[in-house]
């Protein structure tokens, strides 16, 4: 069983990216796809612990960075009582 150790008003997951914003690409990964997926497990694993959680982006959309900032606050606020995870993947140049 989880839980969290303080009280909290929910949980944001922000897929990174979106629509005409594809982030960093490479051998065969697009960045706003995989956040996006990342976004989705996320967002179930939360719902079967019965934690509150909201999603900034559901579909491949375009999300403008007020529009962001407004998906973030509106459903919860910006208290300390409110977590927001931002989905990144970042390329990388090296061969290791």
């Amino acid at each position: 069983m989880y839980r969290l150790t303080r009280a909290y008003r929910g949980i944001i997951i922000d897929a990174g990216h979106g629509g005409n914003d594809p982030g960093a690409s490479g051998n065969g990964i697009i960045e706003k796809e995989l956040t996006l997926e990342i976004a989705n497990y996320i967002h179930n694993r939360l719902d079967e612990l019965g934690i509150r959680n909201t999603m900034v982006r559901t579909t491949d959309e375009t999300v403008e960075p007020t529009e962001r900032v407004n998906r973030v606050l509106d459903p919860y606020g910006s208290g300390s009582d409110v977590i927001v995870v931002s989905n990144h993947i970042n390329a990388g140049g090296a061969d290791n």
